[in-house]
């Protein structure tokens, strides 16, 4: 590819500001970090951004899309082209960590509260940066045009994006900048090219028993309607014959290969006060991750059979109500050139001679020798897109054009969009065996390990923000590009509409934080018991 473009003034600018808010930066990364509040219910994290955005001169709209944890905040310097980015800030249930070198819950909770994994802290407050830095350079130079910053709750379960894409929030933008911490190499500081991620379902299946006594017959029994009587199974019945028999499709449906998933999640399951009557309410959630959309519904359709069979069989009925439908994603190379070429500018997180105790500190009390250089070299080197795309492809089949998944997806419909990953922590494998999950949390956690990828990811959005506003050339060419890769944008003879055909998925029993005569507890229980 070619050599970057020099910096303008406009985005050096917008790196100096990057650079004098730094230590902001960390402190509310830390912030969104101890919050970790999980899909749906990330009301703290909500709250915190809108007032922040509000204090920087964003008008915000709050709950928006019918969402009571989204917001989509605006800011224009004058009639111009808008550019789109957006902040993650849901945790993952059952990874409570604190930011610390040894395995401990944050205080007053235990292992299975919320707690940050990719992380989403350090996502959010890192486009937080890069809005913030190009609004000050646009100020500063008089670059007309907006910023268009929306919150997106529930990423984990790809909630908000489809909803917000059904709903309009991305029409009209001249581009969208997604970007995600470093998950998986080679998508480590570098920006995707053809392969984008795929098609994602999910739904919660509802089993209800509200009339055992019609399940079977009670005559014979030695004392009219008593507990030896015949009933129903019930719901629970019903959730385990779901779960068992869906097991099923990992082998049946799909490939070991290629990026597909089935996974499922108990939400609910609702037992009467005394053990010897049939559960009345059970729920489990499925979430599909695949290439297309034709593969969702064929996986869809296998599951709504076992809803039917598994109510039939324990006296239920059933339901099922969506979380996500999901579009795989739309590549555009002017894009992803664009963004290259800001990757380049800035080069790659650094980490220090603090950051690389920290590490050893790790290593130090999980029984290792420590490392000279604790961090993986990939962390601070930089990946071409081409080069990038080669390796994703090894191990795909050649017809497969989607591959993992992520909810960015749907943006990508809506507007000429760029995915890139920008390296996160990680430490180089140790002789035997694997890390622990609880390492990579908390290294999300900690600021001297997790502020160089905030702070350069902050740096690349903010100078490809300012690029494309100053270049209509580059502008013109990612919307040429998707309105030919579309069939003429949106609504064209290629594009995709939005599958969202529901309702925001927020009155289930989603894992979430409460107050309790306790204190603030998780409601799969987790305080610390008293000593």
């Amino acid at each position: 590819m070619k050599n970057p473009m020099p910096l303008s003034n406009a985005q050096s600018s917008a790196l100096a500001v990057v650079d004098s808010r730094q230590a902001e930066l960390s402190d509310w990364c830390a912030t969104i970090f101890n919050f970790a509040e999980p899909a749906w219910r990330e009301y703290r994290s909500a709250e915190w951004y809108v007032k922040r955005l509000r204090a920087e001169g964003f008008s915000v709209e709050e709950g928006s899309g019918g969402m009571p944890t989204a917001f989509c905040a605006e800011w224009s310097n004058g009639a111009g082209p808008v550019i789109g980015m957006y902040a993650e800030y849901d945790a993952v249930p059952g990874n409570c960590q604190a930011a610390s070198t040894r395995r401990e819950p944050r205080e007053g909770l235990g292992f299975q509260a919320g707690g940050h994994t990719d992380p989403h802290s350090g996502l959010g407050i890192a486009t937080l940066g890069g809005l913030l830095a190009a609004k000050a350079a646009m100020e500063k130079h008089g670059i007309k045009g907006g910023l268009r910053y929306t919150g997106e709750p529930a990423e984990k379960v790809r909630g908000s994006k489809p909803i917000h894409a059904a709903k309009g929030y991305y029409d009209g933008l001249a581009a969208m900048l997604s970007f995600h911490p470093f998950y998986m190499l080679p998508m480590c500081n570098t920006v995707r090219w053809d392969t984008h991620c795929g098609a994602a379902y999910a739904m919660v299946y509802r089993f209800i028993c509200d009339a055992p006594e019609g399940w079977g017959s009670s005559d014979g029994a030695p004392i009219p309607q008593s507990h030896s009587a015949v009933r129903a199974p019930g719901a629970n019945d019903a959730l385990m014959t779901m779960y068992q028999s869906s097991k099923a499709l990992r082998e049946a449906m799909l490939p070991h290969q290629g990026g597909w998933s089935v996974s499922e999640a108990i939400l609910t399951a609702g037992q009467a006060t005394a053990d010897n009557l049939p559960a009345g309410l059970a729920e489990i959630q499925y979430m599909m991750r695949v290439p297309t959309v034709a593969m969702a519904e064929q996986i869809t359709a296998v599951l709504d059979r076992n809803a039917a069979a598994s109510a039939a069989m324990t006296g239920c009925r059933w339901e099922r109500h969506w979380v996500s439908k999901s579009r795989p994603g739309l590549a555009n190379h002017a894009m992803a050139n664009v963004v290259w070429g800001a990757l380049q500018q800035v080069g790659a997180p650094v980490w220090d001679e603090a950051a690389k105790g920290v590490a050893r500190d790790i290593q130090r009390n999980l029984g290792m020798v420590p490392m000279e250089e604790p961090f993986i070299n990939a962390l601070t080197q930089l990946v071409e897109p081409q080069q990038a795309e080669a390796i994703l492809r090894r191990d795909l089949p050649p017809s497969q054009l989607n591959s993992t998944s992520d909810d960015y997806t749907d943006m990508t419909w809506h507007t000429p969009t760029a995915r890139f990953y920008i390296a996160r922590p990680a430490l180089k494998a140790p002789e035997t065996g694997a890390y622990p999950p609880w390492v990579m949390n908390a290294l999300g956690g900690i600021p001297a390990t997790i502020d160089p990828m905030v702070q350069t990811a902050a740096k690349v959005l903010a100078c490809v923000a300012i690029r494309l506003l100053e270049d209509e050339g580059a502008r013109d060419a990612a919307m040429e590009e998707f309105q030919t890769r579309t069939g003429g944008g949106i609504g064209g003879t290629t594009w995709q509409p939005p599958l969202c055909d529901y309702d925001p998925p927020i009155h289930f029993r989603w894992p979430e934080y409460i107050n309790t005569p306790r204190g603030q507890d998780w409601w799969i229980p987790s305080a610390v018991p008293d000593a």
